[in-house]
């Protein structure tokens, strides 16, 4: 048992020895090599938790000895990420000290583990009021800066006054330590600014540097937060500029001097501060031009040094009101910005220029080709910058020698520049280009050098400038094919969007226009079957993008009208498209395959040519908003109905993507853009004299209802429908033209007379009330029949339009054989209707498909009827 005691008597012992404190603790040099000494994380932690309940232990004891190491230590533990808020009150207690060494760790303490939030935080408050007012500068100094760090918003209150005291001190360290803090304060607070401004008048008289640098930082600080302030200081600006004078002339001064400036640290916030009294003052402005000049041209740039000041001069010449050749100076100043070797002023100088050509953009234009050089640089910072400068650049007068090197340079650039540039090079060339063919080839150009990072919305605008370039259509549809042709078209995916719509509209011209020479290109020869085997290549091509496909099945379906002769061709490539593992493709292949089993002429109505569409124009935004003026159009989902597709919904004319109008840009396009309703072709017999209401879309459908021609058709009452004021020329005079009294009821007048085509309209009184009867009357002048022939028309909401079956829809070249086809206009509401009437036509020769449209306004006033 004694043996057993003894042992527990001596672990006792060790236990004790072990955790007793050692009489010294260890340096902080100390701690320092212990932790770097550690190879993992986990020692490094056992370290520092060794260190800390040592260090918690002394505070314990309240060892005030080493009060002043151990908190020394507690810093280097919280900059290595460790806890440490637990020698907050140390910190405290280490300020309130007489020993400059421990004010000294105290602040920094409290500078680094207190801020605003904390409860202790109030009580440094009379420690700093006490050493703000001790008479050794050093101490003062401490608290200065501890006060600048950690100042609250009652602090900033409570101790003012005590810094507007320190402003006025004779000595320069305390001032240069007020000012800054100061600084702080009205940055926290900016009500205390008013205790400060009366001091610095006499800020700007102080021989000091440090001083004079402080004094202008605060004062451009001011000026940003308070108007009032701005503009009492702008009565100092002679007073800086004589300042900022005696500065540069000043001889040599070994304390200022950087590489043979004086004082550029100065120099350069002097400027800052001009810059912001001169802003948008004319007369303040005027008193700083001199110094200005001078600085700009007496500064060695060939230092980094005075390029800085020469930085910051331009910016100043800049934002205020300067003089014009003072302008020209400072862009002068970034051209040779540009020719510097370091990459870093280049890149600044763009970044510069791209902020100031659009306040004087002729003085940059003198260094373009100096920009331009810039865009083979192998920084590619910099060629962003350059390329973004460069379509700034770009105006009327130079576009077309900026678009060949902007071209140039699409073809080397790496692929994150060929989206922003072919983007920003398409608006350019719609701004500036000198005409339409010029811009189409640049367009065409731009998007084969980009090849499959062209962005969407170039694709749709190219898409729409061509459809409304009718002159340009041929060249257009030409080069596109051309590019179709080229070997690396997999590669230009976009473009072979774009190809493939332009063909699908314009695919009958490409054909005839085939074997014209242009000048400085080989002649064309394109037959059907060419145009066709290229959109089946494009088609079979395993690299072929899925929107691009879509496209290329819409166009040889809009070919199957353009190219009549080749639709049962087509029709042999789009059917077995129908099982294509895209459902997309398959729900188009489907829906177009049940097209060829419609008459004819049902596929030539949906598929006629696009109309012309301006862009931004008010008709453009009406239909977006969905207001037609009081036209009614047909839903787009009524027209899945019509062939039977259950509400399966596809685009098929315009792009290739897959779109969900809300209105006439439907799969069908049943009305094509425009103010148009068809009449069925249907014979005497499938025809029944009912009404139906005016407002229904289903009456629209049953109008065009095709699908089963055994059963009646019967005449319907049915709306106008329109798209767009550019389709119809102004919605306002639909409503409110002229009378039209020229023709009375009863009489024969001409309606439509071109290509050969003549339609009279023969008026006459209706049995029924209020309507009246129109006999349709189409001649063909030609020497061959006009096959397919297809009459619409569109009139007012307010009226309604009954039109019954034609007598054919072949108009022999007999003039003694018209087609006829009747017409019921009625006005049910009884109020005078100034009436217009849209027209369109569409008949079939052995050249191809004609369509037209045409306006008329020689109609009675229907208020009598």
């Amino acid at each position: 048992m004694e043996v057993i005691q003894n042992l527990r008597n001596q672990i006792q012992d060790v236990v004790q020895n072990a955790i007793k404190l050692p009489t010294t603790p260890i340096r902080l040099r100390d701690l320092i090599r212990q932790v770097r000494a550690a190879r993992t994380g986990a020692d490094e932690r056992s370290v520092v938790n060794r260190e800390c309940a040592d260090i918690r232990n002394y505070f314990r004891e309240e060892d005030s000895t080493w009060r002043c190491r151990n908190v020394a230590k507690l810093l280097y533990i919280h900059m290595l990420g460790y806890p440490a808020h637990f020698g907050q009150l140390e910190c405290l207690k280490l300020i309130a000290s007489h020993r400059f060494t421990d004010k000294r760790i105290g602040y920094l303490g409290a500078m680094l583990l207190l801020d605003e939030q904390h409860e202790v935080h109030l009580l440094i408050t009379n420690c700093l009021k006490n050493d703000l007012n001790n008479t050794n500068q050093y101490v003062a100094g401490l608290a200065l800066c501890a006060l600048g760090e950690i100042c609250s918003a009652e602090m900033c209150r409570d101790l003012s006054g005590e810094i507007e005291k320190l402003l006025k001190s004779n000595n320069s360290y305390l001032r240069k330590k007020a000012v800054l803090c100061a600084f702080r304060m009205i940055q926290k607070i900016p009500s205390t600014m008013e205790t400060f401004i009366p001091s610095m008048r006499a800020l700007l008289t102080e021989k000091n540097h440090g001083v004079l640098l402080t004094g202008v930082v605060l004062m451009k600080e001011m000026c940003e937060l308070n108007h009032d302030a701005l503009v009492g200081f702008k009565k100092l600006v002679p007073n800086l500029v004589r300042v900022f004078k005696n500065l540069i002339m000043s001889g040599y001064s070994p304390d200022h001097d950087v590489t043979g400036i004086s004082d550029p640290f100065l120099q350069v916030k002097i400027l800052c501060l001009l810059k912001v009294l001169g802003r948008s003052d004319a007369e303040t402005s005027d008193m700083m031009n001199d110094i200005l000049a001078q600085v700009a041209t007496n500064t060695d740039g060939s230092r980094n040094v005075g390029n800085a000041i020469l930085y910051e001069t331009v910016l100043t010449i800049m934002d205020v009101k300067s003089e014009s050749g003072l302008r020209v100076l400072a862009v002068n100043i970034l051209g040779r910005f540009l020719m510097n070797p370091d990459k870093n002023i280049r890149y600044v100088a763009l970044n510069t220029l791209l902020k100031t050509v659009h306040i004087d953009n002729t003085a940059v234009q003198r260094h373009r080709s100096t920009v331009l050089d810039c865009l083979k640089d192998p920084d590619v910072s910099i060629r962003r910058r350059a390329m973004e400068l460069s379509f700034a650049l770009t105006n009327a007068t130079n576009v077309r020698s900026m678009a060949k090197e902007l071209l140039l340079f699409l073809e080397t650039a790496d692929n994150e520049f060929k989206a922003p540039c072919a983007s920003s090079l398409f608006i350019t060339c719609e701004k500036y280009a000198p005409n339409r063919t010029w811009q189409i080839d640049t367009m065409i150009r731009a998007s084969s050098l980009s090849g499959n990072y062209v962005p969407d919305h170039v694709v749709a605008s190219l898409i729409q400038l061509i459809g409304e370039c009718t002159e340009q259509q041929v060249y257009a549809v030409q080069e596109l094919y051309r590019q179709i042709l080229s070997p690396d078209f997999d590669t230009k995916q976009p473009l072979m969007q774009v190809a493939c719509w332009t063909i699908g509209e314009f695919g009958d011209v490409l054909v005839a226009a085939s074997g014209q020479v242009e000048e400085g290109r080989e002649p064309l020869h394109v037959t059907e079957n060419d145009v066709i085997s290229a959109l089946e290549q494009i088609l079979r091509s395993k690299h072929t993008w899925l929107v691009t496909r879509e496209y290329a099945v819409n166009a040889l379906m809009k070919l199957s009208t353009r190219l009549a002769g080749y639709a049962g061709q087509i029709q042999q490539i789009v059917e077995p498209m129908a099982t294509n593992v895209s459902i997309e493709i398959q729900q188009r292949a489907s829906e177009y395959s049940q097209l060829f089993d419609r008459p004819q002429q049902f596929r030539f109505g949906i598929l006629e040519r696009m109309p012309i569409v301006k862009r931004g124009s008010a008709a453009d935004m009406s239909l977006m908003n969905g207001e037609e003026n009081g036209l009614t159009v047909p839903h787009a989902d009524d027209t899945d109905d019509l062939l039977g597709f259950s509400g399966r919904k596809t685009e098929v004319r315009g792009s290739g993507r897959k779109q969900r109008p809300k209105h006439s840009d439907s799969l069908l396009g049943i009305l094509d853009d425009i103010s148009i309703l068809a009449s069925d072709p249907l014979p005497d017999s499938a025809v029944q004299h009912t009404e139906r209401p005016v407002a229904s879309s289903q009456d629209i459908l049953d109008l065009l209802d095709l699908g089963n021609t055994s059963a009646p058709s019967p005449k319907v009452a049915a709306p106008a429908a329109t798209i767009g004021v550019s389709a119809l020329g102004g919605l306002d005079d639909l409503f409110l033209g002229s009378n039209g009294d020229s023709s009375a009821a009863g009489s024969t007048f001409t309606v439509y007379h071109k290509n050969g085509l003549r339609i009279d309209f023969n008026t006459q009184h209706s049995m029924e009330p209020h309507a009246i009867d129109v006999t349709v009357k189409a001649y063909n002048a030609l020497s061959e029949q006009m096959q397919d022939f297809v009459f619409q028309a569109a009139v007012p909401k307010a009226l309604q339009l009954i039109i019954s079956p034609p007598s054919g829809n072949i108009i022999l070249p007999d003039p003694s054989s018209p087609l006829t086809q009747k017409i019921k206009l009625k006005n049910p509401s009884n109020k005078s209707v100034p009436l217009k009437m849209r027209i369109r036509v569409s008949y079939k020769l052995s050249s191809g498909v004609v369509q037209d449209q045409s306006e008329v306004s020689s109609f009675p006033n229907l208020e009598n009827l």
